[in-house]
């Protein structure tokens, strides 16, 4: 049977690679007992990342049902438990503080937590002891920062030959700024980005959230998943250097393809229009804004039915694509000064059914609580050890047999440190004790 069950998932990433044969017997038995609603159930992911990039992509990975373990310092933890307010309070009347940090809450769920200090040598011996029973390690340190501790990656590759290693970095392995520190508005600003963001004429301004950061997150969760399909065909563990410049340059998409076949400048900031579709941009309504989305001529009649102006559609300023585009300006002043009479919701209700693309301008609040959000399940509770009952934005994908999800809220800190040290690790009840003492571990 066991020789079956080895057979039935050799081509699964799962089991396929050079470990330690407690590792391969846990992956058989989780292989086993599991319903496949988690599809990486079984992967262990050590997790030596903070701030948002790197947690992002842990949290993805901890979201398909990998297990997460997170190293944080043992005094100050992730450098975003101190990024407040707002925070969310304390309640178990025990721990001290004003609450647990929003923005860690946002990026920490289906973590353990783990206080360690590797300056110590004993430190460095329980992380290799980790690595050592872990598929995958993601971290973001600098470049050659962590070969001091003997956790760079040809370090740990001795320890765990089959390991899946992803370095985030703000410039890349190599390359001329390789030794820089990389932050997300920087690289907005550095590789294009900020200056394709704003208003026609008003200055560069960064995007509203570190969209670098995230999709530089989602690079490395979907790069840390390919390298595991392909260590289950071959066997063999690998670096992924990732770079949030990089990550930046290849999501300018199609911006970047018309600069580089153009030969050409990019063409600056549109705000909320388009630079060859007219109209198509937000405008202001009595109360807010809304977005009106022309993408052809069918769908400028549209507008101009239900605005009221249907002449519009037959004027020879306005009646194709190419000549609104050349009457830009004069075409949505006059709209605007139509869309100020209503409302946002009366634009809504006149619009719905319509077939042309539209949208009220949310603020955030709103948009969580938006029926369609709420529909499709975006907002769910979770009860933390520490602050009860708090909301949580929920894991995007839905599939139709997996369940992908939250199953527990992000840790305080150093909440698993006795669980893995103990029972996964095997140190006793005294040894624990005294790397608590030695400052090691909280």
């Amino acid at each position: 049977m066991a020789s079956r069950t080895l057979t039935r998932f050799s081509h699964q990433f799962t089991c396929v690679k050079p470990s330690p044969i407690r590792s391969l017997r846990r992956c058989l038995a989780t292989a086993a007992s599991d319903d496949g609603r988690l599809p990486l159930k079984g992967i262990r992911v050590l997790d030596m990342t903070r701030v948002l990039a790197g947690p992002y992509s842990t949290q993805i990975l901890g979201d398909l049902g990998a297990e997460i373990i997170k190293i944080e310092h043992p005094v100050r933890g992730d450098d975003t438990r101190a990024w407040g307010p707002p925070y969310a309070p304390y309640t178990d009347g025990e721990t001290k503080g004003p609450g647990e940090s929003a923005y860690f809450l946002s990026v920490n769920r289906n973590k353990k937590s783990i206080g360690l200090s590797f300056a110590h040598p004993a430190g460095v011996e329980i992380l290799h002891k980790l690595a050592k029973e872990c598929d995958v390690l993601v971290e973001n340190y600098l470049p050659g920062a962590l070969k001091k501790y003997a956790m760079d990656y040809e370090s740990v590759a001795k320890v765990n030959p089959g390991i899946i290693y992803a370095s985030i970095t703000g410039y890349g392995q190599t390359g001329p700024y390789s030794n820089r520190a990389g932050y997300d508005v920087m690289v907005e600003a550095e590789m294009g980005l900020m200056h394709i963001t704003g208003s026609r004429d008003g200055p560069p301004v960064k995007v509203g959230v570190a969209i670098t950061d995230l999709t530089t997150g989602l690079y490395t969760s979907n790069s840390v998943l390919a390298a595991l399909i392909g260590r289950g065909r071959t066997g063999k563990g690998q670096h992924i250097d990732v770079s949030l410049t990089d990550c930046q340059v290849a999501s300018l998409a199609n911006i970047a393809s018309s600069t580089l076949i153009s030969g050409k400048k990019d063409s600056g900031r549109w705000g909320t229009a388009h630079p060859s579709i007219v109209p198509y941009k937000g405008f202001k309504t009595k109360d807010g804004d809304i977005l009106l989305g022309g993408g052809n001529d069918r769908l400028f009649g549209v507008i101009c039915n239900k605005i009221g102006r249907p002449e519009w559609a037959k004027d020879s300023r306005f009646v194709t694509n190419n000549v609104r585009v050349q009457n830009r300006i004069e075409l949505e002043n006059l709209i605007e000064a139509e869309t100020k009479k209503r409302t946002t919701e009366e634009w809504l209700k006149a619009l719905e059914g319509s077939g042309m693309p539209y949208a009220a301008i949310n603020d955030v609040q709103t948009t969580l609580n938006h029926p369609h959000v709420q529909a499709r399940k975006m907002v769910t509770e979770v009860d933390h050890p520490a602050c009860g009952p708090i909301k949580l934005v929920n894991t995007p994908v839905k599939y139709s047999h997996s369940r992908p999800g939250i199953r527990s809220p992000p840790p305080t800190l150093g909440q698993h440190t006795e669980e893995i040290l103990g029972e996964q690790l095997g140190y006793t009840n005294k040894e624990i004790e005294d790397l608590k003492q030695e400052g090691i571990i909280s």
